[in-house]
């Protein structure tokens, strides 16, 4: 009986949708992009606006301090250098997807709601995914040629190829799927959460919605996270490029 009900009333996965060309779009999915695309720009701009190198304010030394620190985190932890494009990248993606998650604490009228966490849609993380690794791909040729970047898929041997290719084909999906799974598992809970009786609603609800901000960070972190290892991956070698530091070990 119990099993009926929740089969019948948890629907996950439903979205305003609107029809063009034959094509099915995920309205609310696009309302969420897009609100929290323009509040990301909207703080860029405010910032840029700001910056000042004799009187900084502090967002802009928050901003600069968080992108020194991260620099400088995986060249410490790794040994390699970021391109100066890389972290800056990796923190608007955390922004946006932190905002876009963060959005659905607002209340919208109707069901399923207008605002929803834009990552339990898997068109809008495959979406980001496909962004970061076509764009470590043009990076990578950029910098090292097409020989000289797509070397490695053959390495240890040329028969490991076939491993290699799917590898690469797998980062992706993966990408997508990881920050997909762990959003999309919480518009689950809501739902079950809305089975429970109108008096102790409030509760679990607060209890919920509050973890799930946290659950949002936490995934937004560790997207950008791999967008910076991701990157890393496509760096100079030690060996060609000696750091700093072992340069003045050697001396």
């Amino acid at each position: 009986m119990s099993g009926q009900f929740v089969a019948g009333d948890i629907e996950p996965g439903l979205h305003h949708t609107a029809t063009l060309f034959g094509l099915t779009f995920n309205v609310d999915t696009i309302l969420s992009t897009v609100v929290a695309g323009l509040i990301v720009i909207g703080l860029g701009l405010w910032v840029a606006r700001k910056v000042s190198a004799k009187a900084p304010s502090r967002t802009q030394l928050a901003f600069e301090t968080i992108t020194g620190q991260v620099e400088s985190q995986v060249e410490g932890t790794l040994g390699i250098k970021t391109a100066p494009f890389v972290v800056p990248l990796a923190m608007a993606l955390f922004l946006f997807i932190l905002i876009a998650n963060w959005l659905a604490v607002i209340p919208t009228p109707g069901h399923p709601e207008w605002l929803p966490p834009a990552a339990s849609d898997v068109n809008m993380t495959y979406a980001l995914a496909l962004i970061v690794i076509l764009t470590m791909h043009f990076a990578g040729v950029r910098r090292k040629g097409v020989r000289g970047y797509y070397h490695h898929m053959f390495q240890p041997h040329w028969a490991m190829f076939p491993i290699n290719l799917i590898e690469e084909l797998a980062k992706p999906v993966t990408l997508a799927l990881r920050l997909f799974g762990n959003i999309f598992s919480g518009t689950i809970m809501i739902s079950l959460i809305a089975l429970f009786p109108a008096f102790i609603l409030w509760a679990p609800n607060v209890v919920w919605k509050t973890f799930d901000l946290f659950i949002g960070a936490i995934q937004a972190f560790i997207f950008a996270l791999l967008t910076v290892l991701y990157f890393a991956s496509i760096a100079p070698s030690a060996d060609a490029h000696p750091s700093p530091k072992k340069e003045q070990t050697a001396h």
